[in-house]
């Protein structure tokens, strides 16, 4: 027991004394938490105010969607000055994060959930400098059942027209409902001009429109 005990706390006083391999490891577990879908060492803000209400509306679909799942993504604008450095190629890792926005169902055909413009926290993450935060839109995802294999829906729009409460409507194939047979787990992001899918399935889409809402 003393020959283990020993090498374990002469290796915790190493650590302990050198910063830097304390935070190259914590940087290992934050990129593999990333890699997870976690956010690494992002933290969201305690308290945001900046409230938006995102609105998902559904029109002409051939069938329910059972799985309806909102995104709201953030970018660091400054990594350069405050972000990661990449031995290999000497530049900062690009910081994002795509936070959940829970989407309740108003009606069979309409969806809502609030998103906040300022849910990341600014904060040193590296030690190299304040990061800051940027919200750079919103997005939907449906799936008919949620069943393995069904096509993904998605839409997203951007900060911009976001804010401004612009409408972004975005058409889909019925065809594509529930599945893409010959390609599982399919991501139909589908065309904002409908002309731009074949004549033969103009006349066979469907739409998701999204839109948002200051909260005031």
């Amino acid at each position: 027991m003393r020959r283990t005990f020993l090498p374990c706390a002469a290796l915790l006083l190493l650590t302990a004394c050198h910063p830097e391999n304390a935070m190259n490891q914590e940087i290992t577990t934050a990129e593999q938490d990333v890699e997870n879908g976690g956010r690494g060492l992002a933290k969201l803000n305690p308290s945001p105010r900046q409230a938006f209400e995102l609105v998902l509306s559904i029109a002409d679909a051939p069938g329910a969607f059972a799985v309806v799942e909102g995104v709201a993504q953030y970018d660091v604008t400054n990594e350069q000055e405050c972000g990661r450095i990449i031995p290999a190629t000497g530049m900062a890792a690009r910081i994002t994060s795509q936070e959940p926005v829970q989407l309740k169902k108003v009606s069979d055909t309409e969806y809502r959930g609030t998103v906040y413009l300022d849910r990341m926290l600014d904060e040193d993450y590296y030690g190299r400098g304040v990061c800051t935060w940027s919200f750079s839109g919103a997005g939907a995802m449906l799936k008919a059942t949620g069943a393995d294999g069904e096509t993904r829906f998605t839409s997203f729009i951007q900060a911009d027209q976001f804010i401004a409460g612009k409408a972004l409507t975005r058409h889909y194939p019925n065809r594509d409902y529930p599945r893409v047979e010959s390609v599982p787990d399919f991501g139909q992001a589908g065309h904002e001009d409908p002309t731009r899918f074949r004549p033969e399935l103009q006349d066979a889409l469907f739409t998701a429109t999204l839109t948002a809402y200051e909260v005031r």
